[in-house]
C-alpha cells in the first residue's frame, strides 16, 4: 500500500471511528426498552427526522449508482429517476407525514410499520401483520445486499484488496454498528451522513468541472456523444462479448441512441411512488417528536433531495468529459465507481478519503436502517406478536440481533457476484416496498372504506406483481419494459378498491378511530 492510499485510509478509519462514537454514545439509552431501540422514543427534531430519512433512503446508490447511470448511457435515465424521486419526496411529506404520525399513536402506539397495519385494521389473528414483516425481510435482506456490494466495490477499488474480502469487512462494520446503538444513534449519525454526502457530491461537482475546463466544455463533450445530453434519447455504448466499451483512437465508441419514449419517462418518474411505501422513511414520520415541525422537515429534505440528486447526475455526465476511456469504467457495473475514480483524481489523498467517505456514509446510513427495520419486522411483529406473545423486551432485543446477523448473511450472499450493479439491485427492491407498502399505507390513511381484506389483497397481489412483471413480462420487451413499480402499484391500488368493496365493509370502532386521527393532537 503507497503513501496515497495509506493516507486515503486513515481518513475513512477516523471517519468510521466517529460513527461507533455516535453509536456507543447512544447505546445505553437503546437498550432501556424496545421502542426506545426500535423508535428512539419518538423524539427526532426536525433537522434529525427530515436529513436521516433521506440518507437512510439514498444508500451508496446515491454516490454511485446514478452517477454510473449517467456516465454509461447519458442524461435521460438518471434525470427522469432522480425528477421522480424529488418529487416523491415532497409529496410523501407532504400529505403522509402529519396523518401517519398520528395514526401510529391513535393505532395502539405502532412503532413499527407492521404494527401500524395490524391495529389499523383490529386485527385479532395476525395475518396483515405476518405478511408485511415477511415482506420488509424480504426486501430489506436484497436492500442490505446492494449495501454490501458498494461497499465490496468502494475498498476493493481503493485499496486492491479482494471484493469478497472487503464486502464481508463491511458487512461485519454495519453489523456491529447497528448492534450497539438502535434507531437513535442510527437517525443521528444519519444526520451527521448525510451533511458528509452532500459535501461530498457538491465539493466533487464543483472542482471536477474546473478541472474539466468548465461546464461550456461539459456539455459540449456530452452533446457529442449520440443521445448522451437528452431527456428524449439514450446513448448506447458498443461492447465486446464480455460487456467492455469499446475504444477507437482514444474515444468511447458509442452506437444510434436509443428513444426515449413517454412510456420510458413514465416508467423513471414512477421511482417517486415507491416513497409511500419505505419504511425507513415512514418510521422517521412515526419518530419525531411534534406534528408542528413536520413542515420544517418537509423543506429541509426537500432541498437535501434537489441538490443531491442534480450533483450526482451531473458528476456522472462530467466523468464522460474527465475520464472517458478509464479502464474500469469501461463496463455498466465498472461506471459505477467514476465518484470514486474522480475522487482519487482531483483531491490529495487526505481529502479524497474524507470525500469518499461520503459512500461510506450512504452506506452505512442505509444499511443500518434496512438491517434494524428488517430485524424488529421479525422480533417485535412475528416473535412477540404471534410466537410468544409474553414475551419481555430483553427476549425480544436477542431475537432482534439473532435475526439482524441471518438478514446480514443472506445479504453477503447476495452481494457475493461482483459484477452486481448497484442500480438494478436496489431498483428491483424499491419496487418491491413501493409497490407492496404504498397503496396500502395511502389507503389506510385516506379512504376509511378499506378493510382489511383490501388491505391483505394490495400487499400479496402488489408484491406478485412486482416478480411477476421482472423476471416473466419485462424479458418479452415492448410495454412490458416498463419499470415494474408502476403497472404493480396501479395493480394494486386496483386489488384494495376491488376487494374492499366487494366485501364487509370495517366495524364502526375502526371507523370511529379513522375520524378522531385528524382530532388528535399529539403532545
Amino acid at each position: 500500500m503507497d503513501k496515497s492510499t495509506l493516507q486515503i485510509l486513515i481518513s475513512m478509519v477516523g471517519y468510521m471511528l466517529i460513527v461507533i462514537g455516535i453509536g456507543l454514545y447512544f447505546s445505553k439509552r437503546a437498550q432501556q426498552s424496545s421502542e426506545n431501540f426500535f423508535l428512539g422514543g419518538r423524539s427526532l427534531g426536525p433537522w434529525v427526522a427530515a436529513m436521516s430519512a433521506e440518507a437512510s433512503d439514498m444508500s451508496g446508490w446515491l454516490l454511485m449508482g446514478l452517477p454510473g447511470v449517467a456516465y454509461w448511457c447519458g442524461i435521460a435515465d438518471a434525470a427522469w429517476t432522480a425528477i421522480g424521486l424529488a418529487l416523491g419526496t415532497y409529496i410523501n411529506w407532504l400529505i403522509v407525514a402529519k396523518r401517519l404520525r398520528r395514526y401510529s399513536v391513535v393505532a395502539g402506539n405502532a412503532i413499527t410499520i407492521p404494527e401500524f397495519f395490524s391495529n389499523r385494521f383490529h386485527e385479532k389473528k395476525k395475518l396483515l401483520m405476518t405478511i408485511s414483516a415477511m415482506m420488509i425481510l424480504v426486501f430489506f435482506t436484497v436492500y442490505a445486499g446492494s449495501c454490501f456490494v458498494t461497499c465490496g466495490k468502494l475498498f476493493g477499488t481503493l485499496f486492491g484488496f479482494s471484493y469478497h474480502s472487503m464486502m464481508i469487512a463491511g458487512a461485519l462494520f454495519v453489523i456491529f454498528y447497528t448492534f450497539i446503538g438502535g434507531f437513535l444513534a442510527e437517525s443521528a449519525s444519519d444526520f451527521m451522513q448525510a451533511i458528509v454526502m452532500i459535501l461530498a457530491l457538491v465539493i466533487t461537482l464543483v472542482v471536477g468541472t474546473a478541472a474539466a475546463g468548465g461546464l461550456g466544455a461539459v456539455i459540449e463533450n456530452a452533446k457529442a456523444i449520440p443521445g448522451y445530453f437528452s431527456l428524449a434519447n439514450m446513448a448506447s455504448p458498443v461492447v465486446d462479448a464480455d460487456g467492455v466499451q469499446q475504444v477507437t483512437s482514444g474515444l468511447p465508441v458509442f452506437g444510434a441512441p436509443t428513444r426515449y419514449g413517454v412510456l420510458t419517462a413514465i416508467s423513471m418518474l414512477s421511482w417517486g411512488l415507491g416513497y409511500f411505501g419505505m419504511p425507513q422513511v415512514l418510521l422517521r414520520f412515526f419518530a419525531i417528536r411534534r406534528v408542528d415541525e413536520l413542515k420544517r422537515s418537509r423543506r429541509i429534505a426537500t432541498v437535501w433531495v434537489v441538490i443531491s440528486l442534480l450533483a450526482a447526475v451531473a458528476i456522472g455526465i462530467l466523468g464522460r468529459t474527465l475520464f472517458p476511456t478509464e479502464a474500469g469504467l469501461l463496463t455498466k457495473s465498472g461506471a459505477e465507481n467514476i465518484f470514486i475514480t474522480m475522487s482519487q483524481s482531483l483531491f490529495p489523498p487526505i481529502i479524497a478519503g474524507i470525500i469518499m467517505a461520503g459512500i461510506l456514509a450512504a452506506t452505512i446510513s442505509s444499511s443500518d436502517s434496512y438491517l434494524l427495520i428488517a430485524a424488529s419486522a421479525f422480533a417485535k411483529n412475528i416473535f412477540e406478536g404471534i410466537i410468544k406473545k409474553d414475551a419481555t423486551d430483553k427476549q425480544v432485543m436477542v431475537v432482534t440481533r439473532i435475526v439482524l446477523i441471518a438478514i446480514s448473511l443472506i445479504g453477503i450472499l447476495i452481494a457475493w457476484n461482483e459484477k452486481s450493479v448497484i442500480f438494478n439491485i436496489v431498483s428491483f427492491a424499491w419496487a418491491g416496498f413501493g409497490a407492496t407498502f404504498g397503496p396500502c399505507m395511502l389507503f389506510s390513511l385516506f379512504w376509511k372504506r378499506m378493510n382489511r381484506n383490501g388491505a391483505v389483497a394490495g400487499m400479496l397481489i402488489g408484491c406478485a406483481t412486482v416478480f411477476v412483471w421482472k423476471l416473466v413480462l419485462n424479458p418479452l420487451g415492448g410495454i412490458f419494459k416498463i419499470y415494474e413499480l408502476f403497472p404493480a402499484f396501479v395493480i394494486a391500488s386496483v386489488a384494495i378498491v376491488v376487494v374492499s368493496l366487494l366485501t364487509a365493509p370495517p366495524e364502526k370502532a375502526i371507523t370511529d378511530e379513522f375520524d378522531a386521527v385528524k382530532e388528535y393532537v399529539v403532545e
